[in-house]
């Protein structure tokens, strides 16, 4: 029987340790003041009027749909936290998209928000709820909607209506589930009018409350084109739709029994696979506190910390086997386990790292040619084995100049491109600092479409820094040592207020809430968090027996590297 020779990593604090990071705090406070006003929807004033209907708001029903006590996981949280539509914000963008347990299943919930504009769907709104059916159709998750949606957001309806991720997507997506044998549960609460009407039909259960109904076109619409004057339950409510259309399948006297209802259609899937996948021990904490990241990894870019010592404080009992150590070591690949299952780790190490001489002569955090080369081929072995592969980003980007391009950087770059983009197996992207340059595309970027990408409050996402591109911009200005040269004050003063300007909008750009506003991460994440997304990933990626083929450890593909002497 083939070993997976699990052995400790990482380092704990010295006694004398620096505090965390002043800049990581204050950052992660931004975060956390910008979570609290994007999960407040439509504001009191939204809440009340929900309730003088008797119903409950979006995150009521999500609260009372997931096992009390239990975890959540909110994807694009933050996207569109910033716009403005017709004057008017949209937090969270009318709708709530999460991964949570319900009857001890990890499930997909996407619920329109009720408390903002009658859950319609805004500009961005159909691509979050897109991303969470991919995250489901990627994974196997069971989706369930909690459906209360008048439709477009009709004043900024070109931004959503006909694009390739406008709203009609949603349906595509509902139908790709469905042919997949991927579970949709519907639950119909309210206002259900046009493409808010189609979002749940195809799902395999459509339960109503008796106040809901589902229609192609409104009250005002019906009676402006045929002179009805009825309304809306008359026209597609439960009585419509359970009792002669057969568009849904039972009725609810509220939000509460309808709930239950979603809650009872869930417990009657298949059951976890986990427990079955993995070992007897079962989940260990780390033996060092996942709360050390923000002392482990400093808030300044620049400055370098140990990939292991990074590990050590997110797998199970820091136990790691790191195949292929002998070359390509900028990289750091292996396997370790999240909830007692494995999973492919790949980090980029920093710091200076050894040259051919032997001496430390090449930058950590840059892609080399054995590197590109090891990332390619442990990627693959992950691919053969059926492990999801976590890839943890610090990268400023591919080694260059004329040695590089003499050893087919660009060439390898491209397999390992190929790779990612023919990968079928789960894959959770994690920019824990720099993403940067084709070396974000390597290391599974989102453009590669992984099954989920976190950011944290230190991610830099650019092609360039600002510094940079500044000197670039401006280099015809510049002497030998990039300072401004002997012209005139006037155009010196020109010249460092352009570069200061350029510099100022690349960092803005490169802020982790921008970032999440334009929906580049799925969500960004506290460092102490790091480790529960990561398990909850695992988990989902074990749940759905048959859905996808995990190899048992003894056939390993990755076996076969290490006895080769890789």
């Amino acid at each position: 029987m083939a070993h997976v020779p699990l052995f400790p990593i990482g380092r704990g604090l010295p006694l004398a340790a620096r505090p965390a990071d002043a800049a990581i705090h204050e950052r992660e406070t931004l975060l956390e003041r910008l979570h609290n006003e994007a999960r407040a929807g439509g504001g009191t004033r939204g809440e009340q009027r929900v309730s003088k209907r008797g119903q409950w708001t979006a995150r009521e029903r999500v609260a009372r749909l997931l096992d009390p006590g239990s975890a959540s996981f909110e994807v694009g949280l933050l996207r569109g936290f910033d716009a403005r539509f017709e004057g008017k914000a949209a937090p969270g963008l009318g709708v709530v998209t999460l991964i949570g347990r319900i009857e001890q299943r990890l499930c997909v919930v996407i619920a329109n928000d009720n408390t903002l504009a009658s859950g319609a769907w805004w500009p961005g709104t159909p691509e979050k709820i897109q991303r969470a059916q991919s995250v489901a159709l990627s994974l196997g998750l069971p989706v369930v909607y909690a459906v209360d949606c008048s439709g477009l957001f009709l004043p900024e309806q070109s931004r959503t209506f006909s694009g390739e991720h406008g709203a009609g997507a949603i349906f595509r997506y509902n139908s790709l589930l469905a042919a997949r044998g991927v579970a949709q549960i519907a639950g119909v609460y309210g206002d259900c009018i046009a493409g808010g009407g189609y979002m749940p039909i195809i799902s395999d259960r459509v339960l109503m409350t008796e106040s809901a109904y589902m229609v192609i076109a409104g009250t005002a619409l019906i009676k402006g084109a045929k002179g009805a004057a009825l309304s809306a339950v008359d026209i597609g409510g439960p009585e419509v739709h359970v009792q002669r259309s057969g568009c849904a399948d039972a009725r609810f006297p509220d939000d509460e029994a309808l709930t239950a209802a979603l809650r009872l259609e869930v417990r009657r899937l298949p059951t976890s696979a986990t427990g079955y996948f993995a070992d007897a021990v079962g989940p260990v904490a780390p033996a060092f506190p996942v709360e050390e990241l923000l002392q482990v990894i400093p808030a300044d870019y620049r400055s370098p910390y140990n990939a292991e010592d990074v590990l050590a404080r997110l797998v199970d009992a820091s136990l790691f086997w790191e195949v292929m150590p002998h070359t390509g070591e900028e990289v750091m690949v292996g396997v370790g386990k999240l909830a007692g299952l494995y999973c492919g780790f790949i980090a980029n190490r920093q710091g200076m790292l050894k040259g051919a001489d032997g001496r430390l002569s090449r930058p950590g955090g840059v892609l080399y040619e054995s590197g590109i080369a090891k990332l390619s081929l442990f990627r693959r072995a992950c691919a053969d084995d059926g492990l999801p592969l976590i890839w943890l980003q610090d990268i400023s980007g591919f080694d260059i100049g004329p040695e590089a391009e003499e050893k087919g950087l660009l060439g390898l770059g491209s397999n390992l491109i190929y790779g990612n983009s023919t990968l079928t197996e789960p894959v959770c992207t994690v920019l824990l600092r720099k993403a940067s340059g084709a070396g974000y595309y390597a290391m599974h970027g989102l453009p590669y479409a992984p099954t989920l990408q976190l950011g944290t409050v230190l991610s830099r996402q650019a092609v360039m820094e600002g510094r940079t591109l500044a000197l670039a911009r401006y280099r015809p200005h510049l002497d030998d040592k990039f300072q401004v040269r002997g012209e005139s004050a006037e155009i010196r003063q020109e010249v460092e207020s352009g570069m200061r300007a350029i510099e100022e909008r690349i960092e803005r750009d490169m802020h982790f809430s921008a970032m999440a506003s334009r929906g580049d991460c799925d969500a960004v994440v506290r460092l102490a968090e790091l480790r529960a997304w990561l398990t909850m990933f695992a988990e989902a990626s074990y749940q759905s027996t048959g859905f996808r083929r995990h190899k048992n450890a003894r056939i390993w593909s990755l076996h076969e590297l290490t006895r080769l002497g890789l």
